[in-house]
């Protein structure tokens, strides 16, 4: 069932199941065109793999952005100088990439205009949280979606899909 048409939605994209199955549904509920981006933070892949799945899966333009240097500079050394912990024993990688994966996406979205971003984020964690406030607070007028958290398919189910 299609949702109002959007243009254009950039979609944080990991080449995993399920932003790959998310590709297919923003095409088909949204009638968009879909963009992605990988934001490489440091852990690791084969990124070109990721390009060729994104183009095979009908994106307009894949974008590969690498972040590591302001990850490690603007996120990972201020978190190590205030002792950032889970737990006073797990570092805080994954939470501190959050927002600068959604600052790239934004970053994106704005540079091709298109009217929402997408994650492959659950409603079980805080990293949804992350991103969408982040997305929020840099561009209120970008729409946030979330695909997986939305289309209620299971993992056979989103298999079928890809």
């Amino acid at each position: 069932m299609r949702e109002e048409a959007l243009n254009r939605v950039v979609l944080a994209y990991s080449g995993g199941l399920d932003t790959s199955v998310s590709i297919i549904w923003l095409q088909e509920k949204y009638d968009a065109e879909v963009y992605t981006v990988t934001v490489d933070v440091g852990q690791g892949g084969d990124f070109k793999l990721i390009e060729d799945l994104a183009h095979k899966l009908g994106v307009v333009k894949h974008f590969f952005i690498d972040a590591k240097k302001d990850f490690v500079e603007n996120y990972v050394f201020p978190s190590i100088k205030a002792n950032g912990l889970y737990g006073d024993k797990y570092p805080l990688s994954s939470a501190l990439s959050r927002p600068l994966i959604a600052k790239n996406v934004v970053e994106v979205a704005e540079a091709v205009k298109a009217d929402a971003v997408a994650h492959g984020c659950t409603g079980k964690g805080n990293d949804q949280v992350r991103i969408e406030s982040t997305v929020k607070a840099l561009n209120p007028n970008l729409k946030v979606l979330a695909p997986v958290r939305e289309w209620g398919l299971d993992r056979a189910g989103a298999l079928n899909r890809v």
